[in-house]
């Protein structure tokens, strides 16, 4: 194992609080009979959000719709002056009202028949909220122990890179990721027979894969087309860049939705499938399903967040003097984005729809130029400032291990759909 996977693992272990944490069996010897010795075993204690498990009983609760906190605890034993001292505790560590309907509360009780002396609640994989009012009421936050582990995996595209690793089992994140790292792909435009490896971060908890972290380098290949995508960060740089340093970020993203495909391209004589007459189709229809993201393609300002009869619900942005987009039919916009807001490259500002002139949910994607909409797929944008040349030494060295680390993960066999593998 090289230095960097081994930091990597050695960092990552963390025990703060947690899930299960096995001791290890202790053994100790006393000496009895004319020194024959005899092994007393200690068991190992077995910790459940911090506490050992022998000594409590935990059960799950679901949280139904509509439900309030104090009415559960209640029903559950809790004195109307305990539930309404845990809501003051909480308000500052993490309110009752962030807990969510559909998830699950875990109550601490000394036995079965017992009334309850706490709950704990998981915003997440890997922290939980822990509630305490056996006797003083506490609120605290705490870390699930986790291990972060070093894998790669390499695949085929027959027909889209998401199909090829969603086939197999990968979760959305890491598709995502993979759009991150090599972002000067155009994925939409991936073509059978295209090959890609990568090796990244999986998070495991209680041994188990839980999530995904980091892509830590990558490559994407397309006939003789290679561009590989290498993650470095320091206190001025931060994100993925080529072997060389040029960063892997586009100034524009290639289209405003992940996983998507086109529908409608950009027309000039395009039929229009509800008004059934000859109309320019002056944007590029990206189909999707109903609810999900629409991205703003680069940074900039909303300057309309509106209604119309034809475009539906809409938002628009400038992003410099030169371009603006507009993305169309949204089913509903995004909270806190409203005109004037300056939004980021990525962040979502609505959610794919049908509203308006439209005959299934899908995002109506336009490109302004100078006052002119133009089809952004056969634009050339500048690129980005290059890393400086006094940083590239430093970049140089932090790269060389995650350069050997993707080198020795092969190119899938174009006959293999995907092959996945551990990194040592």
């Amino acid at each position: 194992m090289n230095k960097h996977a081994t930091k990597l693992i050695l960092v990552a272990t963390i025990l703060i609080g947690g899930l299960f944490v096995y001791n290890g069996q202790k053994h100790q010897t006393t000496s009895v009979n004319q020194g024959i010795a005899e092994a007393s075993i200690v068991k190992p204690k077995v910790l459940k959000y911090g506490l050992d498990v022998q000594d409590v009983v935990f059960q799950d609760f679901k949280i139904k719709p509509n439900a309030f906190m104090g009415d559960i605890l209640m029903s559950f034993g809790v004195d109307f002056d305990k539930i309404l001292a845990l809501e003051r505790e909480a308000e500052d560590v993490f309110s009752l009202r962030k807990i969510r309907s559909g998830k699950n509360i875990t109550f601490i009780k000394d036995d079965e028949c017992a009334d309850p002396s706490g709950f704990i609640y998981k915003p997440s994989l890997l922290q939980f909220v822990k509630f305490d009012f056996g006797g003083e009421v506490c609120v605290s936050k705490h870390e699930v122990p986790y291990e972060v582990c070093v894998e790669s995996a390499s695949g085929v595209v027959n027909s889209s890179l998401w199909n090829a690793m969603m086939d197999q089992g990968f979760d959305v994140a890491l598709v995502d990721k993979m759009e991150d790292a090599i972002a000067q792909v155009n994925f939409h435009a991936a073509q059978p027979g295209d090959q890609f490896k990568l090796v990244y971060e999986r998070i495991y908890v209680e041994g188990k894969p839980t999530s995904t972290g980091k892509i830590l380098s990558a490559a994407y290949k397309s006939g003789e087309y290679l561009r590989y995508g290498f993650y470095y960060e320091n206190d001025k740089y931060k994100g993925y860049y080529d072997q060389n340093g040029s960063p892997n970020k586009k100034t524009f993203l290639n289209a405003p939705l992940r996983y998507s495909r086109i529908s409608s391209a950009f027309n000039r004589n395009r039929f229009h499938p509800v008004l059934k007459r000859r109309k320019a189709h002056l944007g590029t229809d990206y189909a999707a399903a109903t609810g999900t993201a629409i991205m703003a393609v680069a940074d900039g300002v909303v300057t309309h967040r509106s209604y119309t009869k034809g475009n539906g619900n809409y938002v628009k942005i400038k992003h410099d003097k030169t371009y603006q987009t507009q993305y169309l039919h949204m089913s509903r916009f995004a909270r806190n984005v409203k005109r004037g807001t300056r939004v980021k490259q990525g962040q979502t500002i609505g959610y794919v729809g049908s509203t308006g002139l439209a005959t299934g949910p899908h995002v109506c994607f336009r490109f302004w130029k100078n006052g002119r909409q133009v089809d952004h797929r056969r634009e050339n944008f500048p690129p980005l400032n290059p890393m400086d040349d006094s940083e590239l030494p430093e970049f140089f060295a932090e790269t060389t291990e995650l350069i050997d680390e993707l080198q020795a993960v092969p190119f899938a066999d174009r006959k293999v759909v995907f092959a996945g593998n551990n990194a040592d």
